[in-house]
């Protein structure tokens, strides 16, 4: 894999991959880095993909908050 990506594409990607797959999404709650490497198909060291977990989880957090505020919209 080439890596000269966009950082903030690729974690665009993965999120939208981990919100559509439930399994997928356990699974990297369960062991991020080595979930991202097999999305990747790369090994790296842990402190290389850090960042990219980083923001992935920060996606899908604000995309969590983002369902919740719906949700409360539809109260009013």
């Amino acid at each position: 894999m080439d890596m000269n990506f966009d950082v903030k594409a690729k974690i665009g990607e993965l999120a939208e991959k981990l919100q559509k797959d439930p399994a997928l999404l356990k699974r990297f709650q369960a062991d991020p880095i080595k979930t991202v490497e097999g999305l990747l198909g790369v090994d790296l060291p842990d402190d290389k993909l850090q960042p990219l977990v980083s923001g992935v989880k920060a996606k899908l957090a604000a995309a969590d908050i983002g369902d919740k505020l719906e949700g409360l919209k539809k109260l009013f």
